[in-house]
């Protein structure tokens, strides 16, 4: 038996919301970034390019970039449970400080223009110009891969949701812009969005 994936509400501003999706918890803690910091253990580790190489157009730099500075944000469920996005993707040789919200990365050997500090879920895009990046840039600057039935080391049919709605086109062209929110679920049960109102300045 098929599992539905039917839309229900209406436009304006209100969010579809989906039928035959299962919950996804509580939110975790709120982490050093303000966004809740994700159960689960880390999907795999942090990658990033070497200092001054750069992948998809993409360079690693010693300082980071802020002529574009955007955010948006990155969940991952795997049968259903909970995955984390770890903290210094895209930063080589990620040193992190801890706080009492969780670690944080405050340096490294260089940073990509697509790179996590926390484990929070929250990809910056800080670059030297303005640009759309998308979901497989930023799984190239991890070094993972990602496709319809692959997302990093986690093989099934992949299932994206991007601000609340099914996306039905190619995961990797999926567009990052300011307060994006992607899910990515792989395999079943399928878990409704993860969504968050507070971006705590971000």
């Amino acid at each position: 038996m098929g599992l539905a994936l039917a839309f229900t509400g209406g436009g304006g501003s209100k969010a579809p919301k989906l039928t035959g999706f299962v919950s996804p918890g509580s939110l975790g803690p709120p982490g050093p970034e303000g966004p809740p910091i994700e159960h689960g253990v880390d999907l795999a580790p942090p990658g990033a390019p070497a200092p001054g190489t750069s992948v998809d157009g993409i360079e690693c730099g010693p300082t980071e970039q802020l002529v574009f500075h955007i955010h948006a944000r990155l969940t991952i469920f795997v049968g259903g449970r909970s995955v984390r996005v770890p903290a210094g993707v895209g930063i080589a040789n990620p040193q992190a400080q801890g706080t009492p919200a969780g670690a944080f990365v405050v340096s490294g050997s260089c940073f990509a223009w697509l790179h996590t500090h926390a484990a929070d879920g929250i990809i910056h895009m800080e670059s030297p110009v303005q640009r759309t990046f998308t979901l497989g840039n930023f799984f190239d600057v991890w070094k993972q891969p990602l496709s319809a039935t692959r997302v990093g080391p986690a093989h099934g049919k992949v299932t994206a949701l991007v601000n609340g709605k099914v996306w039905n086109g190619n995961v990797r062209s999926i567009p990052l812009h300011a307060h994006t929110q992607v899910q990515l679920d792989v395999g079943r049960p399928l878990v409704a969005p993860v969504h968050i109102s507070n971006w705590n300045g971000l």
